[in-house]
C-alpha cells in the first residue's frame, strides 16, 4: 500500500507542477471531474482528439504562412480554433500564445505570425509530453490498485 500512496503523491506533485508552471488551468480539473466509472478514459480521449486536431491545424498554419499571398483571415480562423480547443481542455500556455498570434494576424505581421507559430509548436510539444507523463502516472496508480485523487 505504501507504493500506491507514493505513486499518488508523485501524481499529485507532478500535476501541481503542471498547474504552477501554467501548462494547465482550472478547466483541466473540471474535465477530470466529469470523468467517472462509465467513461474512465474521458479526459485521455478528449486530450487525444485535441492533439490530433491541433496537429492538423499546425500543419495548415505552416502551409498558410508559406504562401506567396498570405490570407490572414484564414490563418486567424485556424488560430482561433486552436485557441478555443486549447482553452476548452485547459491547456493554458498554448492558449496564451494563440492570443498573441491572433494579434499579429490582425496587424498582418508575417514575422510575428511566424514567430508565434514556432512558439505554439513548442508549447504544443511540451504540453503533449507533459500530459503523456501525467496519464502514465495515472495508469501506474490505477495498476497498483489506487485511485486518482482529482481534483488536485
Amino acid at each position: 500500500m505504501d507504493s500506491v500512496v507514493q505513486l499518488q503523491r508523485q501524481l499529485v506533485d507532478y500535476a501541481g507542477q503542471l498547474f504552477n508552471e501554467g501548462f494547465l488551468d482550472e478547466q483541466f480539473n473540471q474535465l477530470q471531474q466529469l470523468q467517472d466509472e462509465s467513461n474512465p478514459d474521458f479526459v485521455v480521449e478528449l486530450v487525444t482528439l485535441f492533439f490530433e486536431d491541433s496537429e492538423k491545424l499546425l500543419n495548415e498554419l505552416a502551409k498558410d504562412l508559406e504562401q506567396q499571398s498570405i490570407d490572414y483571415r484564414k490563418i486567424d480562423a485556424h488560430v482561433h480554433q486552436l485557441k478555443g480547443s486549447s482553452s476548452s481542455i485547459g491547456v493554458q500556455r498554448v492558449q496564451k500564445v494563440c492570443i498573441a498570434f491572433r494579434n499579429y494576424c490582425e496587424e498582418r505581421n508575417i514575422e510575428g505570425c511566424q514567430k508565434c507559430l514556432q512558439q505554439v509548436k513548442n508549447e504544443y510539444s511540451l504540453v503533449k509530453t507533459k500530459l503523456a507523463t501525467l496519464f502514465k502516472l495515472e495508469q501506474q496508480v490505477l495498476a497498483a490498485g489506487g485511485s486518482i485523487p482529482w481534483p488536485m
